[in-house]
């Protein structure tokens, strides 16, 4: 569903060199263990990262995760999108995009359990387009034949986006349609066991775990691919 950029966050001021790989969510235990033992998190010397990118296939989902998230929380998150179907992404979409519930990763986990508190019409992207579906469609008024050609739909259609405080997102148009929003997840205490995946380091220190000096020689003769810096415009969206 999502990738984030995971860097060792004291060898970066310390040597000068960002050390990190991306990380696919959902993920597993293992291959986080896997992943500090590439850039060098072992527990001891090295035991915080922050996270410098994100790439995602949901639409502005990047724009709401910062770099110091809960790694167990992104995982939560992307388990429940996983499990969406692509209209429920798609809705998803449109409600990120009028900044409803988007504050924090505790925000969205929620937001993914309250879909139905919102009402989403794909592919409406405008006022007159909006007035147009109320009127013939819902019937939201009666209108003689002989007038239908006269109707003002983008008035009619602006009067319930002002009513309803809609929002016109790239997918279509959506509401809050007032029902109550229910708190599913209130915590780190909340996240099932099967998807806590942080309290690791690198698997064996000796066996696997690359020393300090070889991290960085390694980084230096071959540097990974350049990320993608959060802020820029060229993220990836489907």
């Amino acid at each position: 569903m999502f990738e984030a950029y995971v860097t060792n966050l004291g060898m970066y001021p310390e040597r000068g060199v960002e050390v990190g790989e991306y990380l696919r969510f959902p993920t597993t235990i293992e291959e986080v263990q896997a992943l500090f033992s590439r850039i060098g998190i072992d527990g001891k010397r090295y035991e915080e990262y922050f996270i410098t990118d994100y790439q995602s296939d949901v639409l502005g989902l990047y724009d709401h995760l910062g770099e110091y998230e809960s790694l167990d929380e992104l995982n939560f998150l992307a388990h429940l999108l996983e499990e969406m179907t692509p209209d429920e992404l798609e809705k998803l979409e449109a409600v990120m995009d009028a900044g409803e519930y988007t504050g924090s990763v505790k925000d969205l986990i929620n937001l993914t359990q309250n879909l139905d508190c919102f009402e989403f019409y794909p592919g409406v992207k405008d006022e007159e387009e909006l007035g147009r579906m109320y009127i013939l469609e819902f019937e939201a008024l009666t209108v003689p034949e002989h007038l239908i050609d006269y109707i003002d739909y983008e008035a009619y259609g602006r009067d319930v986006r002002i009513n309803e405080g809609g929002h016109f997102a790239p997918g279509g148009y959506v509401f809050d349609n007032q029902s109550k929003f229910i708190e599913h997840y209130t915590g780190l205490d909340d996240i099932p066991e099967e998807y806590r995946i942080s309290h690791v380091y690198a698997r064996d220190e000796k066996e696997e775990t690359r020393s300090i000096l070889e991290t960085i020689k390694q980084f230096k003769e071959a540097p990974p691919v350049p990320h993608k810096d959060k802020t820029g415009p060229s993220h990836e969206e489907r």
